[in-house]
């Protein structure tokens, strides 16, 4: 059963903004491409939610900021920024797993960007902590919470007057996690569940989690367990029901040089003279830190609860990997690992017919009859059986793009000379 939308007449509007309608009459021609009420057949505006949100932005720009309607307009979307839409000094952040890659760089584009008025890590490791404290300089906008999302009272405390979450705290290492994997479901599945329960309960208006392509189709405990885990999120705002907790996923591929990653493994395979490669057949996606941050705003201003978003992001083949960053050294090829595949997939056949493309994404809509969409009306629908896998994928990395990415943009230079020299 769908819930109505809530419909507003203007002098209803006018009382809860606590503003005269008159300037309500005026925002509603200055700001056409961001308030949209319907009409009734006698020509009255009808305002909903979304409207009033909207309304709510603008007066605390306006009024409490001083901009100018101009710049309002700016600071509203239309420089193509859509997650100036929230107001990151307002909002007080959790994040789980925070002092990992994704985590640290995450923080590091937050602080530098967008300014939010706290972030809190959220870990278990009280060493990485202290590491990041003094690689962040004791930023005051910091603040270090140890736990582990295992324990659900420590991060309900933890949470306590968040308005966002992001979940990025996981077992992520495929070996680790079928060797251990009672432990993999403790944090992977339990804890997941935790941060839904704990979200719910202190108010949190919206949360995103972090999952990846080895969720779709898995062959492995891992994939098996952020698969379950997206479908808690997913399912999450069902349990949500009136208090408003908004739930969501990002998914996507290998990211670059993040901690478990192959190429910090080819770097230190490159001094012996010798690359191992489990297949050179394989494909893989690769995303860089920054995008899966940019990813993670954009869900953050885009999400109205159960969607997964996929990043466009490009493939490259593990042999090209190979020889961008070690050409000189011989090839072993070693064999498939248990709960490996030669290609990764993004979205999964099932998907298909609920996946539609928004915004330079693929978003994977919720399949359920409560939920009613407001936004991707612009989006365009996918055939049914719709996969995104990174062998058929349309955009590649080749060995000079790897070569750049890993090495930075001087040493690439300076081996491209060295080419030319040489022929």
């Amino acid at each position: 059963m769908q819930v109505k939308k809530m419909k507003f007449r203007i002098k209803q509007v006018s009382q809860k903004l606590d503003l005269p309608v008159s300037t309500i009459r005026y925002w509603q021609q200055e700001f056409t491409e961001f308030v949209t009420p319907e009409r009734t057949n006698g020509g009255q505006r009808r305002y909903d939610d979304k409207d009033i949100e909207v309304f709510e932005r603008i007066k605390e720009l306006v009024y409490h900021k001083k901009q100018s309607i101009g710049q309002t307009k700016e600071l509203l979307g239309t420089n193509g920024r859509p997650e100036e839409w929230i107001d990151w000094s307002d909002q007080t952040i959790l994040l789980t797993g925070g002092t990992g890659s994704f985590g640290k760089h995450f923080c590091r584009q937050m602080l530098e960007r967008h300014n939010p008025k706290v972030i809190r890590i959220y870990s278990r490791d009280e060493l990485k902590q202290h590491e990041m404290r003094i690689e962040f300089k004791d930023d005051p906008r910091l603040r270090f919470f140890i736990g582990d999302v295992r324990d659900g009272k420590r991060l309900q405390r933890a949470m306590e007057g968040a308005t966002m979450a992001v979940h990025a705290a996981a077992m992520k290492q495929v070996p680790a996690c079928e060797y251990n994997p009672f432990e993999a479901v403790k944090t992977n599945v339990h804890g997941a569940q935790n941060v839904i329960d704990a979200a719910i309960d202190t108010g949190v208006r919206k949360v995103i989690a972090l999952s990846t392509d080895k969720a779709v189709n898995p062959v492995n405990l891992y994939g098996a367990t952020k698969l379950c885990s997206d479908k808690l999120f997913t399912q999450g705002n069902a349990y949500a029901g009136k208090k408003g907790t908004r739930f969501a996923c990002v998914r996507y591929g290998n990211v670059i040089g993040s901690r478990g990653s192959v190429i910090p493994l080819f770097l230190q395979q490159k001094e012996s003279g010798t690359i191992t490669i489990t297949d050179d057949r394989m494909t893989r996606f690769w995303i860089t830190l920054d995008e899966a941050v940019e990813l993670v705003i954009k869900a953050f201003y885009y999400m109205e609860g159960g969607e997964i978003f996929v990043p466009r992001i490009p493939s490259m083949r593990i042999t090209d990997l190979a020889r961008a960053i070690a050409p000189d050294c011989k090839v072993e090829i070693i064999g498939i690992r248990p709960g490996e595949k030669l290609h990764e997939a993004l979205t999964g056949e099932d998907e298909g017919r609920n996946t539609i493309s928004y915004k330079g994404m693929y978003v994977i809509l919720p399949n359920m009859s409560w939920w009613e969409r407001e936004n991707y009306q612009d989006g365009e629908k996918l055939p049914e059986n719709f996969v995104y896998t990174s062998d058929t994928n349309d955009a590649w990395l080749g060995v000079d793009e790897l070569h750049r990415i890993v090495y930075g943009e001087e040493k690439s230079a300076a081996k491209k000379t060295r080419v030319k020299a040489v022929v």
